[in-house]
């Protein structure tokens, strides 16, 4: 069997994903996260009274550390294969990706295992982060603003 005709095989195997669907439904779970922050949002103002600055600090935390404790509980993954990028997207998919990397490795050790590889998988949206902010302010600095 040749290369072509394994990619054939392949292909003719291959679950077929139905876009439209599972765009509409990213959509619809990032939408309702956001509306849910939102409330969040609107809650703590009022209960504390304090800017929307704080208190869209105070949700961004809170929304964290939900991530962090269902993945750590162990059914944040099922939620993440059947939403995709509606929870993948926003703050949750970044909780979970780093919460779940350090669950990975805990059983190796505080150093070898978490310290190591707690941020495997976030490693790279923080690399580039920075790096984009750092052009970002060169180009900023040069233009004059």
């Amino acid at each position: 069997m040749n290369r072509e005709e394994y990619q054939k095989l392949v292909k003719k195997h291959e679950p077929k994903e139905n876009k439209l669907e599972n765009t509409i439904y990213s959509f619809l779970i990032g939408g309702s996260i956001g509306f849910l922050v939102e409330g969040i949002i609107q809650v703590i103002m009022n209960i504390f009274t304090i800017g929307r600055i704080e208190a869209g600090t105070w949700a961004c935390l809170i929304v964290i550390f939900v991530s962090s404790l269902f993945t750590a509980l162990g059914f944040f993954d099922d939620w993440m294969s059947k939403a995709k990028a509606g929870l993948l997207l926003p703050t949750t998919g970044f909780a979970h990706s780093v919460s779940s990397s350090a669950l990975d490795y805990k059983r190796e050790g505080l150093i070898t295992g978490l310290g190591s590889n707690f941020f495997k998988l976030a490693g790279s949206v923080i690399l580039y982060g920075i790096l984009s902010a750092f052009v970002l302010v060169i180009v900023k600095v040069i233009i004059g603003g």
